[in-house]
């Protein structure tokens, strides 16, 4: 146990220490992540806004990258997708998107791994399950839900002639989403527990 316990230690501490170029590599890999689960789909008739399995990866970029290189993977990840490359939900790229229904998720996305990253690596002690399901929570349900709702309701009315109700946009834009992000939400606070020091 103590052996997994250094190797543990000695792979974070590697991370923070490694070179640029190693940083730019994680960075890159944590990018494609981000764009292999965002193909990970179950589309809903009633909402622009698919079911996705890209929050994981957003979450996982925070406790893995710390609080500048994993925004800086969201980054990356948003800023190629709008260049074209077809990583976005259901195999999408180009500004389209990004101005689209789902683009106040994306960015809510830099916010999420910016909060995560700087919790984990500030509050050794938030790195067990206990303590990182909380900060989870508030980087999925207010980092991201926040701008998620607020560019949907732009789009909506920009597409539809008016603005949703509160019951709607909700239906829309949160409520399907709650039981699948529990699920990414606890299982990206165990990795936490598994892989990263105390």
């Amino acid at each position: 146990m103590n052996y997994y316990y250094e190797k543990r230690k000695f792979v974070f501490e590697r991370i923070y220490k490694s070179s640029n170029m190693e940083k730019g590599v994680m960075v890159i890999l944590m990018a494609c992540f981000t764009g292999i689960m965002a193909q990970v789909i179950i589309p809903l008739h009633w909402s622009p806004v698919p079911i996705t399995g890209q929050t994981f990866a957003v979450l996982v970029s925070g406790l893995v990258l710390g609080r500048k290189l994993g925004p800086l993977s969201q980054l990356l990840y948003i800023t190629v997708g709008v260049l074209g490359v077809p990583w976005f939900a259901d195999m999408s790229g180009g500004l389209n998107v990004l101005l689209g229904a789902t683009g106040g998720y994306m960015i809510g996305f830099l916010f999420a791994s910016l909060f995560i990253g700087y919790i984990s690596e500030k509050y050794s002690k938030s790195r067990n399950i206990r303590g990182m399901i909380p900060v989870m929570l508030i980087a999925n349900y207010i980092c991201i839900y926040i701008p998620g709702l607020f560019v949907l309701a732009i789009w909506y009315q920009s597409n539809i002639g008016n603005l949703p109700n509160i019951s709607s946009l909700l239906v829309m834009g949160l409520t399907p989403f709650i039981v699948g992000d529990l699920v990414k939400v606890t299982g990206a606070s165990f990795f936490s527990k598994i892989f990263l020091p105390k």
